[in-house]
């Protein structure tokens, strides 16, 4: 009985031993997946700082003691930058050209502005520069805002910027939409070199004078025009520039119901005449052609010409013909740019002097 009895409490300890193994080494593993497995809150937390646009929002660096040109969205919200949004909520002041569109922007993004917002358009930007820039050299930071796309460009701003470099206070950029850009890309015309004329003149008769000085423009040209003028103004280009020039007329750029229109100068035109386009416009226009480019340039002084005129500065201006000679080729470059040369229009001039 008495062996019985020690051969069950053997067994009972191996089994206790057995068990206790077991549930250590259960515990072990149990203790490792808790601490390779992220709390809830842990995942949360990973998730909150990830790249989303609020955490490239927090994470934008507003320079103090700087003014900041941003641009805003010229149709579509969604094109607003996290840099532009950081800067409506921690910039010290706000200069908006107009501070009712301004809010409108912010409601739509869902910022609050903290800083002290300031009317600041084409008729009390330059009154205003000096003060704004008075903040800024206490530290504060200035963001200058238009209505659509980048101050400056045929909007305030130009003011403000030319008086900070004077001062020798910091001036940047937060950079965003642009129609003349997004009308230059859509158009399908040259990119490689082009040139913006902003709006053209109001009157007929100048527009037709400033049209005429660019016949011979190489460049794609890219102009703005309104609702009110653009039939007059394709009519007057139609007029300068001749049917056949390949142009884009872009409206509504980024908009839902955003349209260009491409074809030559006479099918634009009447485009315009048949379904009157609405807004803001962007044309672009194809640079001249060579042949058109020659056809257009002034006519070049021959070296006989120019040597009548360099003696008749010599005369006139008590000057020596060597120096009016230079000063005469300088002012009637060639057609292609280049300058006569000089020796040659010495050499007429000795040959009409003999």
């Amino acid at each position: 009985m008495e062996r019985m009895n020690e051969t069950l409490d053997l067994k009972l300890n191996e089994l206790s031993a057995n068990t206790a193994e077991v549930t250590g080494t259960a515990g072990m593993v149990n203790t490792a997946e808790v601490a390779e497995s992220p709390t809830a809150a842990e995942q949360s937390g990973t998730e909150q700082s990830g790249t989303g646009l609020d955490a490239l929002v927090c994470g934008t660096d507003v320079p103090q003691g700087t003014v900041v040109m941003a641009a805003t969205p010229i149709g579509n919200t969604a094109d607003a930058s996290a840099r532009l949004i950081a800067l409506l909520e921690r910039a010290d002041i706000v200069a908006a050209e107009d501070t009712r569109r301004l809010y409108a922007l912010a409601n739509r993004l869902g910022v609050h502005v903290n800083g002290r917002v300031v009317a600041y358009h084409d008729h009390n930007e330059r009154d205003k520069s000096d003060g704004l820039l008075d903040q800024v050299e206490t530290g504060a930071t200035v963001l200058v805002v238009s209505d659509a796309g980048m101050p400056t460009i045929n909007d305030p701003g130009l003011a403000i910027v030319r008086r900070a470099i004077e001062r020798g206070l910091p001036v940047t950029c937060a950079p965003g939409p642009s129609a003349v850009l997004d009308a230059l890309c859509l158009s399908g015309l040259p990119t490689d070199r082009f040139c913006y004329e902003g709006f053209l003149p109001r009157k007929h008769s100048e527009r037709v004078q400033y049209l005429r000085t660019l016949r011979s423009e190489r460049r794609t040209i890219v102009f703005y025009e309104t609702l009110h003028r653009i039939d007059d103004s394709m009519a007057d280009l139609l007029d300068v520039f001749g049917p056949n020039r390949k142009m884009a007329l872009c409206r509504e750029l980024t908009k839902d119901f955003e349209q260009i229109r491409r074809g030559t100068i006479a099918q634009i035109r009447q485009s315009v005449i048949d379904e009157p386009p609405r807004g803001e416009m962007v044309l672009v226009v194809a640079g001249a052609s060579e042949e058109e480019a020659d056809a257009a340039a002034p006519a070049s002084l021959s070296v006989e010409d120019l040597a009548v005129l360099s003696i008749d500065r010599a005369q006139e201006d008590n000057l020596r013909i060597k120096d009016a000679i230079s000063q005469v080729v300088a002012e009637h470059p060639l057609a292609d740019g280049s300058l006569a040369n000089r020796k040659q229009v010495y050499n007429a001039v000795l040959a009409m002097k003999q």
